[in-house]
């Protein structure tokens, strides 16, 4: 059985080795752009987040409260001449520890997001995926997301 709650600072170090998991896949795929294993927070970073409602990190954890994965929200507000104005969650990282992936925790962490952004009325929920990593495209896909705009490169 799963559950997903917000993170907490206990949860940390389990988020920290999920961020270098994360990063890897990154760094396989784009090795020109991405270190080695390495995380894009610092743990005193991270405590900020987490105390931040602007920056919600939900965790799921197994019975024994064991972190098998993470997600970082950001909420945005957008509008203005040309938009309309809303409030969107942006996903900013799905991380399945990869000992726990086809045990539906992505799944558990995505439904619980789609929760939380209906409970504070946002218009939608947007996320962005590297296209070296076609499990995400795919994955993310299988729960019914689309594209809505691409970003694309030259690279000089």
């Amino acid at each position: 059985m799963h559950n997903v709650r917000r993170a907490r600072a206990g949860d940390i170090p389990a988020i920290m080795d999920l961020l270098v998991q994360v990063n890897m896949v990154h760094h396989n795929g784009l090795p020109d752009l991405f270190k080695g294993p390495t995380t894009k927070y610092t743990a005193d970073e991270l405590k900020k987040i987490l105390s931040d409602d602007e920056t919600p990190v939900f965790v799921c954890v197994d019975e024994d409260d064991k972190v098998l994965g993470h997600g970082f929200c950001v909420r945005q507000h957008f509008g203005g001449q040309l938009m309309e104005e809303v409030e969107t969650l942006y996903i900013d990282d799905i991380c399945v520890d990869e000992n726990a992936r086809g045990q539906q925790v992505g799944r558990a962490l995505y439904d619980h997001i789609l929760g939380y952004a209906r409970s504070l009325g946002c218009y939608n929920v947007t996320l962005n995926v590297w296209s070296c990593n076609p499990g995400a495209m795919a994955f993310y896909e299988k729960l019914g997301l689309r594209p809505y705009k691409v970003g694309m490169e030259k690279i000089l």
